[in-house]
């Protein structure tokens, strides 16, 4: 009471700014807590087109209703799993060609090498499904989808290392501070679900890059758009279970005296910020019921956690996976799996062994769950790293191991659903896997593609910052529409 009373005279002192403000705080916290009453008024005027978040009415029909990313950190080698380069087998050995490398330049990890060996991939490749589709051997999961997935392989960006390569990806800038994709995604497209965030991050591997917490972070926009980790043990969510000692009614009332200082901050500042927190702190309290039901996989029949190899009760790839369909069922709107331990320098033949063991099954699994329960069609998958691996080798070639550089010249990425099509391979590279030849696609474009599959014109979906209006494509990016179903 003490404090409701000194709050109350604080804010006295600024009475002629809070009845000048009070209607802007009103509006904040409306937009905010009433977000569904506003966005089925829009739906009514816009039919199909509107959404529940910042743009009513979306820019055309969205194909894709939410994305699931499966972020391979530290860059899998295109050379190894998507690019089959006979000829490059047959170099092995020998020293790249000048006319192969330009003049581009190559991280200080192989500058100081005398020679540029050329090396093949140990790897057979195969043709899978009715498209022929040449995939790895190390990927036979990932071949019995193939029909289903559309291949990029020249996909390319702009930073030759992994901070600033990840930052780009995700944010389409190098430099920290930009929203990230799915922070776009849900500030641009709302939530379907009140009780989970738009925006849910899942981290699964070991060893590798560091995986820092802005590669889902909001940036400038409100900071309910940033992504929210989940953990494999313990809370799922920090801080979100009550202490011990706390009883859930004994909550609600605390949670009520903070929320009831908040909304006479937010009427005094009309600060939107003091209304995202007041809606953080009402999502918190929600999720204590809705995590705890869905991270609990061991109700999942036997044969779905067979498809997947998951198993209930351990951190991994495949039990995010299976984690990820079942946040897509519940309507989250981005879902970000960051799997790491990709970044082969050494001893590459082995290391993407295990990582493509460990990844290969839950990733085409995913796929195919999700097509048989009717949710691929409105669901964009993407599977891919930060950038490629170069054709020549980092250090000795032995019989057994060699190690591959950073290439961000041209890798390969797949994607699936969601407006996109099944079975086709865009892009070709040279015969060194080194160079675009045909068709090559930049970051931007990636995100203006994906963007368009939900429903979003990449070049309107803007937030004014610091007297410019930013987007996630910059000055540039192009749909890919040969990739659009």
């Amino acid at each position: 009471m003490w404090l409701d009373n000194e709050l109350r005279k604080t804010m006295a002192r600024r009475a002629f700014f809070r009845k000048g403000a009070s209607g802007v705080g009103a509006f904040a916290l409306g937009s905010l807590l009433h977000e569904r009453v506003i966005a089925g008024a829009a739906a009514g005027e816009s039919g199909v087109l509107a959404s529940k978040g910042a743009l009513n009415p979306l820019h055309f029909a969205p194909k894709a209703k939410r994305v699931i990313y499966l972020f391979m950190s530290g860059a899998p080698s295109h050379l190894d799993l998507f690019d089959p380069k006979p000829q490059l087998v047959e170099l092995t050995g020998t020293e790249l060609p000048d006319s192969v490398r330009k003049g581009q330049r190559i991280t200080g990890m192989t500058s100081g090498q005398k020679y540029l060996l050329c090396v093949g991939s140990p790897f057979k490749f195969h043709r899978q499904g009715a498209c022929g589709m040449e995939l790895s051997e190390v990927l036979p999961h990932t071949g019995k989808v193939a029909d289903d997935i559309a291949l990029i392989r020249t996909l390319h960006t702009d930073p030759i290392n992994h901070d600033p390569a990840v930052t780009y990806l995700f944010t389409g800038a190098q430099q920290p501070g930009r929203p990230t994709l799915g922070a776009w995604t849900s500030y641009g497209l709302g939530s379907d679900n009140a009780n989970l965030p738009a925006f849910i991050v899942l981290l699964s591997g070991r060893g590798g890059q560091s995986l820092q917490t802005r590669y889902w972070g909001n940036g400038f926009l409100p900071s309910n758009h940033q992504g929210v980790q989940f953990r494999n043990g313990g809370d799922p969510v920090l801080f979100v279970s009550n202490p011990p000692g706390m009883s859930q009614k004994a909550r609600r009332r605390m949670l009520d005296h903070v929320q009831s200082m908040n909304r006479m901050q937010l009427q005094t500042l009309a600060d939107p910020e003091i209304a995202t927190r007041i809606e953080a702190y009402e999502m918190a309290f929600r999720m204590q019921t809705s995590v705890p039901e869905l991270m609990d996989i061991s109700k999942e029949p036997k044969e779905t956690l067979n498809l997947y190899g998951a198993e209930p009760g351990k951190a991994s790839f495949a039990n995010n996976c299976l984690l990820a369909r079942r946040l897509a069922e519940r309507g989250v709107r981005y879902i970000q799996l960051l799997h790491r331990d990709w970044d082969h320098h050494g001893d590459l033949p082995n290391g993407i062994r295990n990582q493509a063991k460990l990844t290969d099954q839950a990733s085409a699994a995913l796929i195919t769950d999700l097509k048989q329960r009717g949710l691929l069609k409105d669901t964009l998958v993407v599977w891919g790293g930060e950038f490629g691996r170069t054709a020549y080798s980092q250090g000795d070639i032995t019989k057994e191991s060699f190690g591959r550089d950073h290439h961000p010249r041209c890798y390969s990425l797949w994607m699936a659903g969601g407006g996109i099509k099944g079975g086709v391979v865009h892009g070709e590279t040279d015969d060194f896997a080194y160079n675009i030849v045909k068709d090559g696609v930049h970051v931007h474009d990636l995100h203006a593609t994906m963007l368009h599959c939900l429903g979003i014109d990449h070049e309107k979906l803007t937030f004014r910052f610091q007297g410019r209006d930013f987007r996630l494509t910059d000055v540039a990016g192009k749909v890919v529409n040969q990739l659009l179903a």
